[in-house]
């Protein structure tokens, strides 16, 4: 494409188009059907500059020029409480129900191998002795110790405000790590699971473990749960990279990437329940069954809410991503 001939042949379109912006409020009805051509046109001419000749400048021009057309034509949208039921009732689980097949094995696997660290740190004494000296550990794992009053070592709601912003901040980074071909999403997999297979080590050692299972698995299940779909979703987000599919690459990680950005909002939802529970349930005087049932009773409605509510509105067609009408204008190129 020759550009200073594309742009001497309808800068007068973009210019017409500026204006008919301009006193937008006063067109009459030829006009205003003149302003949605224009819009349109102007849209093609984008696509066809930024496949053909990108120029940083004129591409901004026109931009901002589709920007403020495509405002004046579908007017503009304001949120409501309807796209926040639409979001929690159907985008949300619906995209975690459609990112199963990498969160799931992501979640099998990472358990299994805080397991195994576990069991290897448990019968091994020279690993343990690598972590800490021997008071130390003893500190760590007898009745009362750190392991025992680190969930009532402060107020319950700073705890749990605490414990809720690290782990939302863990799981967003698995979502935008993950387009790194999830190399970073890998790695911080698997320092979630060394520090639980480290507890499980040193406690069991102790002859301990049913205490800090106690301890772990009111909050945790839940909490494992929303780190497993922020990494599957991620890891599926880096594969997106290597094969977008049918998709072109780059419509392939914008839909993807929309979706997981929903994702993040959905899941700091989800941290704050594990994280309430982390605050004012593991530490309270409740027996250990009724903390593990909360725990359960949590993590059984997230699954149910994902695999029934999300498998619904997944099967009718929702994908997570922005509803149609909020995306960018997307028109193809002349053949």
């Amino acid at each position: 494409m020759d550009l200073d001939v594309f742009v001497s042949a309808h800068r007068a379109e973009w210019d017409r188009l500026d204006v008919l912006l301009r006193r937008q409020r006063r067109l009459d009805g030829a006009e205003v059907d003149e302003l949605v051509t224009l819009y349109q046109r102007t849209a093609t001419h984008l696509s066809l500059l930024r496949s053909s000749a990108p120029d940083p400048q004129l591409t901004g021009r026109l931009s901002r020029l589709v920007a403020r057309a495509r405002s004046a034509v579908t007017g503009t949208r304001r949120a409501s409480w309807r796209d926040v039921a639409r979001f929690l009732g159907e985008g949300f689980p619906a995209a975690v129900y459609r990112a199963r097949r990498w969160w799931v094995p992501t979640a099998l696997v990472s358990t299994a191998v805080g397991v195994l660290l576990g069991w290897w740190i448990a019968v091994h004494p020279e690993v343990r002795a690598s972590i800490a000296a021997p008071d130390q550990l003893r500190a760590l794992t007898r009745p009362g110790g750190e392991y025992e009053t680190y969930y009532s070592s402060h107020p319950a709601s700073a705890f749990a405000a605490q414990v809720w912003t690290n782990n939302a901040q863990a799981s967003a980074l698995c979502l935008v790590l993950g387009v790194f071909l999830g190399l970073p999403v890998l790695w911080i997999l698997f320092e979630n699971m060394l520090n639980l297979g480290v507890g499980i080590g040193l406690m069991s050692s102790a002859g301990r473990l049913d205490t800090f299972l106690g301890l772990i698995l009111p909050h945790g299940l839940l909490e494992l749960t929303a780190v497993f779909v922020a990494a599957g979703t991620g890891l599926r987000l880096g594969w997106t990279v290597v094969d977008p599919g049918p998709r072109t690459r780059r419509t392939a990680l914008a839909e993807e990437g929309r979706a997981a950005v929903g994702m993040a909002i959905g899941l700091a939802l989800v941290l704050f329940v594990s994280g309430a529970i982390e605050g004012f349930v593991t530490p309270s005087g409740l027996p250990t069954w009724a903390r593990i049932g909360i725990g359960v009773v949590a993590e059984l409605t997230f699954l149910a809410y994902v695999f029934v509510l999300g498998g619904r509105a997944a099967r009718s067609g929702e994908t997570g991503d922005l509803a149609e009408t909020d995306r960018s204008a997307s028109l193809p190129t002349a053949a």
